[in-house]
Parts: structure tokens; C-alpha cells; sequence
């Protein structure tokens, strides 16, 4: 079962402002704090999202409706956003996310989704054929995800100041 599309639209809509309250005007160590070795920063998720905007989202939906499941979706570069942002500010970053994003939302509004058209197949090149709802589902989970782990990275500045209540916080505690 796949989510209702203007239930989508609605989700993926907030995730730039939900990110801007979170991480706006914050001292810039909570920009580039991360969860430890191997993980992302605030900064790191939002180039990664950038990038999902550029090259990932829209494109497998356009992928996905021209070849179906014939054509694998081109591979997506998880790495490839630790390079593109860097010399801009957390700022900068929440600006081009804010205005692909919504590139992306007029673009999807173009194709005039069907519910029928959320059954249409493509091929992912790991998972095999799975389907546009599926995606576009995935894609509002996916944003979420960040936003669970940009708050993970901005909890972990409290993890001592919140004393004996670490306890009871699981967004202090070490993963």
C-alpha cells in the first residue's frame, strides 16, 4: 500500500521549513556536529538532500515513467554530497534545498499522478522492480529519516548538560 499522493506532496512541502526552524541561526558546531566516525552532520544531510533533488527523486520518477521496468534507475552516489557542499554555509545549503525542493514538487505536479499511475513498475538496481508509489513513498520516508537523524546530531550538544536525565532522553543518549 502506498501513501495518499497529496499526503505526499504535503510531507515532502515541510521538510525545508522543518529543517531551516530546526538548524537556523544556531552556533555553527551544531551545523558540523555529527554522531561520531562515519556519520553525517546537519550540514553533510542537507547537501545529501540537495543532491536527492538533483539527481535521485525526480529523475527516477521520470526514469520510471519512460522505460518502466526494463532500464534499471541510474546508481545514486551516496558520497557524492560530502564534496558538493562544501564552501557553503548551513544557510546557503537550506536556500538550495528549500528552492529544488520545490522544483521537484512543481515538476511532479506536472506529470498529473494517477492513483493507477502509482502501480506503474520501475527497476531500482539493487532492490529490482519495485513500484512509483513505492518511490515516491520511499521519498517522504526518506526525508524523515534526516530529519530523525539531523535531531540526533543537534541532541547530542545536551548530552551532558542534561545530567542525571540522560536517562530518560533517547535523543542525548550514544547510539
Amino acid at each position: 500500500m502506498t501513501m495518499e499522493l497529496a499526503t505526499l506532496r504535503r510531507m515532502l512541502a515541510h521538510t525545508p521549513a522543518v529543517l531551516r526552524n530546526l538548524l537556523f541561526d544556531l552556533p555553527p558546531e551544531f551545523a558540523v556536529g555529527n554522531e561520531g566516525p562515519g556519520t553525517w552532520s546537519p550540514h553533510d544531510v542537507i547537501g545529501h538532500l540537495i543532491l536527492g533533488e538533483q539527481t535521485d527523486w525526480i529523475p527516477r520518477v521520470e526514469h520510471l515513467l519512460r522505460h518502466g521496468d526494463e532500464i534499471p534507475f541510474p546508481a545514486f552516489d551516496m558520497a557524492a554530497h560530502l564534496q558538493a557542499g562544501v564552501g557553503q554555509t548551513l544557510e546557503q545549503q537550506l536556500d538550495t534545498f528549500a528552492m529544488l525542493r520545490a522544483e521537484s514538487l512543481g515538476r511532479l505536479a506536472e506529470f498529473a499522478l494517477t492513483s493507477a499511475d502509482l502501480e506503474r513498475r520501475g527497476r531500482h538496481p539493487e532492490f529490482g522492480v519495485v513500484t512509483l508509489g513505492q518511490h515516491l513513498s520511499t521519498w517522504a520516508a526518506h526525508d524523515l529519516d534526516h530529519l530523525l537523524q539531523v535531531t540526533r546530531c543537534l541532541g547530542r550538544h545536551f548530552t551532558v548538560a542534561v545530567g542525571p536525565w540522560q536517562e530518560y532522553l533517547r535523543v542525548v543518549r550514544p547510539a
